[in-house]
């Protein structure tokens, strides 16, 4: 993908809805330049075209959600990865962020085993050194991800050291939200059987409120999140005994 597609994604990501003509003088391009890169992102099914201008696809296609901010994602990836060691057994549920600490796992580690309710985890890191164990449960096509009282009936024969999670949405009264009941039923299950919780996710979702809860800030050991996260949001974190821990 292009640099200058990967800011028309951003671009999108804060303002939801821009013109064609707008892009064009945010990028300082022609709008012809415009349309080629939208029509680009359309067939790759990341965009949605409309009467001139563009809106973000707002699918919840793991493949979709990976493209948003893919390298600050990748970057955390890595950093999460300093904190396990060769020979652990770590939960992970799904989400763009936990499929790329996943991948980064996959590629960096040895004899990790890697417990999860994410069908698209699962395939994605494709790797024969890492054992993988899959929740079984209601599977939710769009997010390939399974959930309900079946995954946590599953997750319960297991304890592990860490669980890492995502999170649509945070705030000091809600906690960490998220968008499907389901999702966020079975993650605070499957939090139960983790010594430490630990949420992997960009800067901007502080700046939302997810319609569920997923879990309280007293429940979260550690967040994992780049340097544009909310000084408020980082300070009460802190009073809260939760450790943030940044990447540019």
């Amino acid at each position: 993908m292009k640099e200058r597609q990967n800011r028309i994604l951003d671009a999108l990501t804060k303002h939801e809805k821009l013109e064609v003509k707008e892009l064009a003088e945010m990028m300082e391009v022609s709008q012809v330049t415009i349309r080629k890169d939208l029509d680009a992102l359309t067939q790759q099914g990341l965009i949605i075209r409309n009467h001139g201008y563009a809106t973000l696809n707002n699918s919840d296609d793991m493949n979709n959600r990976l493209a948003y901010h893919y390298e600050m994602k990748q970057r955390i990836a890595k950093k999460v990865c300093e904190d396990i060691h060769d020979g652990e057994t770590i939960m992970i549920e799904s989400g763009s962020c936990c499929a790329l600490v996943a991948l980064e796992i996959a590629q960096s580690k040895k004899n990790i085993t890697i417990i999860t309710n994410s069908a698209f985890i699962a395939d994605y890191i494709r790797n024969e050194d890492i054992k993988v164990i899959l929740l079984g449960g209601e599977y939710q096509a769009s997010s390939q991800v399974l959930v309900g009282p079946i995954t946590i009936n599953n997750a319960k024969n297991f304890f592990v050291d860490k669980y890492f999670i995502g999170a649509d949405g945070f705030s000091e009264k809600s906690g960490f939200t998220g968008k499907d009941y389901l999702r966020a039923e079975t993650v605070r299950e499957m939090a139960k059987q983790a010594a430490h919780v630990i949420v992997v996710t960009e800067s901007e979702k502080f700046g939302h409120i997810g319609t569920v809860n997923l879990l309280d800030t007293k429940n979260v050991a550690k967040v994992y999140t780049d340097t544009h996260i909310p000084q408020e949001d980082e300070i009460y974190l802190n009073e809260m005994n939760v450790e943030v821990i940044k990447v540019d």
